[in-house]
């Protein structure tokens, strides 16, 4: 089966003489997975999403989703949620999930509500009323309502209190088709590892690690969270 993201040789640098941002990935990642994308900042997290989400362009190898070179019809399968808020804060909840409607011929409309409902988020309210951690709900939801092949979620629940993150967990796992793949990219490795089917560190623009969770546990006999801070010394 085709992966639904690989990396072939991909190199990033922004600037000539100075450490590429990504250094000669390769990279597959398949079907069906949560995938935590995990490092310290500056490893090429960011780089990567942004490629795969066609916001930079590739300098030497390439990068495919579902087999395609990033473009017009890869981004009808991918569904991005950034790690900064980027709704127009005039319109109400409901007036946003109608723009989202209209804009993605996937979207899920009674899923948004839905989720809305479970979430106790009043379709009403405008959403330049909302508490910081409700706008970052409401992203998630809109995101979460594609039916997508693959979903990037930057800091998903960077933004929201403690309370609140298992409820944003369970909205991921509920509601992605199981035969796409999530890529999440944290800090909070230790609030996401429950959720985790793999991980892929970086570490300097290139894969220090990608492997199953299950398998670093029984390998290290540590968990993810642990085995990260030795890796990265945090």
């Amino acid at each position: 089966m085709t992966p639904i993201l690989e990396c072939r040789d991909l190199s990033k640098c922004y600037e000539k003489g100075q450490r590429p941002a990504l250094n000669h990935v390769n990279l597959k990642l398949q079907r069906g997975r949560i995938i935590g994308l995990l490092g310290p900042n500056g490893s090429g997290k960011t780089t990567l999403i942004k490629l795969a989400n066609g916001l930079l362009s590739t300098e030497t190898g390439e990068l495919l989703i579902d087999g395609k070179p990033v473009g017009i019809e890869t981004r009808r399968l991918v569904s991005y949620l950034p790690e900064r808020t980027y709704l127009n804060m005039g319109l109400t909840v409901m007036e946003t999930i109608r723009f989202f409607k209209d804009f993605y011929e996937d979207f899920d409309e009674p899923r948004a509500y839905e989720m809305l409902k479970s979430l106790h988020i009043d379709p009403g309210a405008k959403l330049k009323t909302l508490s910081k951690g409700t706008k970052e709900k409401v992203q998630l939801i809109l995101v979460m309502s594609r039916n997508a092949q693959l979903y990037i979620l930057d800091e998903p629940i960077g933004g929201v209190d403690p309370a609140a993150r298992d409820y944003i967990l369970n909205t991921i796992i509920t509601n992605y088709n199981e035969n796409a793949t999530v890529l999440l990219s944290t800090h909070l490795i230790a609030d996401v590892e429950s959720i985790l089917d793999e991980v892929v560190f970086l570490r300097y623009g290139e894969v220090a690690l990608y492997a199953p969770v299950d398998a670093i546990r029984e390998e290290n006999g540590k968990s993810v969270d642990a085995l990260f801070r030795e890796v990265f010394k945090c």
